[in-house]
C-alpha cells in the first residue's frame, strides 16, 4: 500500500444524521468516525457535526475527532446550513455531506469541495418508514434533486451496489468511488457456541430491518428444534412492535416471554455483542437494504455464518454466497436456507471458515487510506473513480 496522503493542516467538516454514541446510530456512523480518525492520522483536522442527544456533550473531542451536536432528528438540517453559512466551523478545506436518505444542501452554504458519502439508497425505504405524502418528497429529494444539487462534486459509495444505483439516478460515473467498509479485529473470546441451535439479529430496532421475518422463522424452525434460540441484540423506536410480534410468536407455540425462546437483549456493550456472535450458530440478516450490512464482517471474525436478502444490495458484497453465508431471494427461500445451515453441520463448518476468511479481506486501514486519498484529490480539485482508490 502507497503511503498515507498527507493532509496536514486541512479542514475536513462532515454533516452526519447522528454519530455513534446516539442510540440510533448504526454501521453508517462506525464508518464516518473510521474514515474520520484515518483522516486526523493523515494530518487532518475533522469536525463531525451531528443532531444533539441526552447520552453525549454538545461538544467533545475523541478520538481526535471534534464533535459538534446541535439541532433535532430533523432540525439538524436547517442548523447545520445556517451553521456552515455564518462559517461557525471556521475555515473550511472541504466537507464531507453524508445523505443518508436527505442531503445536508451544504452545496448552497460552501464554496469548498464537498464530498457526498452515501451508504445506500433509500428507494424501498421511505413508503416504510415515512408512508404517504412524507416518504414521497424525501424520495423525490433524494432522488431528483439532490443529483442535480451536486452535480460535479465527488461521491463516496460504500459498495458497488449503491454505486450502481446512484448511476440510475444520474451520478456522473467518473466522480464516484467506491471505498468498502472494514472490520474491527475482534477479540479472541473463549465462548463456545451453544449447546442447541441458536440464531441472532444484531442492530437497529427499525422497521426497514425487518427482524419481524427473523421472529417468523424461529416459529418456523422451532417445530423442528424446540430448543431453538433467538437473540435480538440492538434498539430502537420499533422494538415495543417487536416486542409484540414476538410474543404472538411465542404464544402460538405454547410459549412466553420467560421461557428465554426469544431474547430481546436492547443496546448492548462492544464484549457483550462479540459473545452473542461468537455463540450463535448462524446471524439472520433480514434488512430491506443495506449499504454493506457492517454486522457480516463482525459476525464473520467469530466464525459466525450469515443469512441475508440478496435483494438488500449490499450484501451480495458483503456476503460470498455458499461461501461466507447465504443469500435468499424472499421470505420462504430467507427460513429455508436458515434451516440449511442449522441442519447441515458440514455447510455450517464450511461457512464459518470462510465467514472468517471474508471478515479479514477487508480492514479499516485500506478504507482509511482510500477515503484520505478521495479526500487528498478532491482538495486538489481533481475526481476518483473505481473501487478503493490507493
Amino acid at each position: 500500500m502507497l503511503p498515507d496522503p498527507d493532509l496536514t493542516g486541512r479542514h475536513v467538516v462532515c454533516f452526519s444524521w447522528r454519530d455513534t454514541t446516539n442510540p440510533e446510530g448504526g454501521g453508517a456512523e462506525l464508518y464516518l468516525e473510521r474514515v474520520a480518525a484515518g483522516l486526523v492520522a493523515q494530518g487532518a483536522r475533522v469536525t463531525i457535526y451531528c443532531a444533539e442527544h441526552g447520552l453525549a456533550p454538545r461538544d467533545e473531542v475523541r478520538d481526535g475527532i471534534r464533535f459538534v451536536r446541535r439541532g433535532s432528528k430533523m432540525g439538524i438540517y436547517a442548523r447545520g446550513l445556517l451553521l456552515l453559512v455564518t462559517r461557525r466551523f471556521g475555515r473550511v478545506d472541504a466537507v464531507v455531506d453524508v445523505q443518508n436518505g436527505l442531503p445536508f444542501f451544504t452545496r448552497l452554504g460552501t464554496r469548498a469541495p464537498v464530498i457526498v458519502l452515501v451508504h445506500h439508497v433509500h428507494r424501498e425505504q421511505w413508503p416504510v418508514v415515512y408512508p404517504g405524502m412524507v416518504g414521497r418528497i424525501g424520495w423525490f429529494i433524494e432522488r431528483r434533486v439532490a443529483p442535480r444539487l451536486y452535480r460535479g462534486c465527488q461521491y463516496v459509495a460504500v459498495s458497488t451496489a449503491t454505486r450502481d444505483e446512484l448511476v440510475e439516478q444520474g451520478v456522473v460515473p467518473d466522480y464516484l468511488a467506491v471505498v468498502h467498509n472494514g472490520t474491527d479485529v475482534a477479540p479472541d473470546l473463549a465462548v463456545p457456541r451453544t449447546a442447541h441451535p441458536s440464531l441472532c439479529v444484531v442492530g437497529r430496532l427499525v422497521p426497514h430491518k425487518q427482524v419481524e421475518h427473523a421472529i417468523d422463522s424461529w416459529a418456523e424452525l422451532q417445530e423442528t428444534w424446540p430448543d431453538l434460540t433467538l437473540t435480538v441484540a440492538g434498539s430502537g423506536w420499533w422494538e415495543h412492535e417487536l416486542r409484540d410480534h414476538a410474543d404472538r410468536a411465542l404464544a402460538r407455540r405454547g410459549l412466553d416471554r420467560d421461557s428465554g425462546a426469544i431474547v430481546f437483549e436492547g443496546h448492548v456493550s462492544e464484549d457483550r455483542r462479540n459473545e452473542i456472535y461468537a455463540s450463535a450458530w448462524v446471524m439472520a440478516l433480514p434488512s430491506l437494504k443495506e449499504g454493506w450490512g457492517l454486522v457480516v464482517g463482525e459476525a464473520g471474525m467469530h466464525g459466525t455464518p450469515t443469512v441475508a436478502y440478496a435483494a438488500a444490495g449490499g450484501t451480495r458484497e458483503s456476503i460470498t454466497h455458499g461461501v461466507s453465508g447465504l443469500l435468499a431471494h424472499d421470505t420462504a427461500d430467507f427460513t429455508a436456507s436458515l434451516r440449511r445451515v442449522l441442519a447441515d453441520d458440514e455447510l455450517r463448518e464450511t461457512l464459518s471458515v470462510g465467514a472468517r476468511e471474508m471478515s479479514h479481506r477487508f480492514t479499516w486501514d485500506r478504507a482509511q487510506h482510500s477515503f484520505g486519498t478521495v479526500v487528498s484529490e478532491v482538495l486538489e480539485r481533481h475526481h476518483l473513480a473505481g473501487q478503493d482508490p490507493l
